[in-house]
């Protein structure tokens, strides 16, 4: 990496950070697209797809964290839900993981864009048409909390992304719980299985004839910004209009979505 793609990189993690922390999204959304449009690819397999998507797993866990923390001081974390949907998410994320080095990078990236897409078009219908968020948690049985746990582990396992853009709206649809405790809940839950994730991630890149200090090197300039911007979205997702905000990074997503389709 040159000197201006380390503060492109420093950047782009601190991008990531405010909007996985108010988007509970855990910031790969907006750091694998972004990675693919800087720095690009360089053989025709796309294997640093894999490098980007073990970055983006470590940082999801320093975004994660510091929202984690800001989400419980403001009473949003459900711990009941959290117990039952971090070891669901970490056993899916191991079998996603694993079945995605069995994946070129190039269709990776595919898959990627055509998840956000999906991703983004389903929650603009949402918030445009859904009524005003609850204010008090919903309940749901154990198995629905384990199997959205590891429909959202599996999906970040295999793509690279934090998981939280299933367990948000997840939540929200199947349990009835709030956006800001699906946020603090998606976050929260995160920490655990995005470190598993990408600690198995870094240790079988050589399968892709990659090095973990690749992925090191990008998760250490993306971290700083990552870990900072995760405190301030958590901030601003307990204080602005969240469907707002949320409506605006969709929209904004697809555009990058696309764009990613586009890059070689």
């Amino acid at each position: 990496m040159t000197i201006p793609q380390i503060f492109e990189a420093a950047g782009l993690g601190l991008a990531a950070g405010v909007v996985g922390g108010m988007a509970g999204i855990g910031g790969s959304l907006i750091m694998l697209p972004g990675l693919a449009l800087l720095l690009g690819y360089h053989d025709a397999a796309h294997s640093e797809q894999h490098v980007y998507m073990a970055a983006a797993m470590a940082v999801n866990v320093m975004v994660a964290s510091p929202a984690t923390l800001r989400h419980a001081r403001a009473g949003a974390v459900r711990i009941d839900l959290v117990r039952v949907l971090m070891p669901a998410m970490i056993v899916a994320i191991i079998v996603g993981v694993l079945i995605s080095n069995r994946v070129s990078g190039g269709l990776l990236k595919l898959l990627l864009a055509a998840f956000i897409a999906a991703y983004c078009a389903w929650n603009i219908q949402r918030l445009v048409r859904s009524k005003p968020d609850r204010e008090t948690g919903g309940t749901a049985s154990m198995p629905v909390v384990a199997g959205i746990g590891a429909g959202a582990g599996f999906a970040g396992g295999l793509l690279g992304i934090g998981g939280g853009a299933v367990v948000v709206p997840a939540l929200q649809l199947l349990a009835r719980v709030p956006l800001r405790q699906a946020l603090g809940t998606s976050n929260a839950a995160m920490v655990g299985s995005a470190l598993v994730g990408a600690l198995l991630k870094f240790t079988t890149l050589s399968q892709h004839g990659r090095s973990w200090t690749e992925a090191a090197l990008l998760a250490g300039a993306m971290a700083p910004g990552a870990i900072l911007g995760g405190t301030a979205g958590a901030t601003l997702a307990q204080t602005l209009p969240i469907r707002m905000v949320r409506l605006v990074v969709s929209i904004l997503l697809l555009l990058v979505a696309a764009r990613l389709v586009l890059s070689r």
